[in-house]
């Protein structure tokens, strides 16, 4: 499956408000699908926030010395989630990014569908 499929795919997980596929090393989005102004979700500005969390998190995991790799990380708010799964394929360089809606979407649902679309996806 290629991006704009597995963007497509994402925007289908019930609640979903947008998505994108980011390049950690330089914060740039590689696809995004969703957002925009009526949401309040700029997906270009959430994906290079987005990549100083993961940066951060990686650094830390070395600095502790752990032997391990990130799965997932959950953004709670008020009113949305925020998913970021590191794509393990791309040699840690990826990851997607998906915003929800908190009222109307499962979690574990949700952390299932980017696993799935995870391991689908061909860069």
């Amino acid at each position: 499956m290629n991006i704009e499929s597995t963007l497509k795919e994402a925007m289908s997980t019930e609640g979903a408000l947008g998505v994108a596929v980011v390049d950690y090393e330089s914060g740039m989005a590689l696809g995004t699908l969703g957002g925009g102004p009526q949401l309040q979700l700029d997906l270009e500005l959430a994906a290079a926030g987005n990549t100083e969390v993961v940066r951060a998190k990686q650094r830390t995991l070395k600095s502790l010395g752990l032997q391990d790799e990130i799965e997932d990380i959950l953004i709670t708010l008020s009113q949305q989630y925020h998913l970021i799964r590191p794509l393990a394929r791309s040699r840690g360089t990826l990851f997607l990014y998906l915003a929800l809606d908190r009222g109307r979407s499962n979690l574990a649902l949700a952390r299932h569908r980017l696993k799935t679309l995870e391991a689908e996806l061909e860069i």
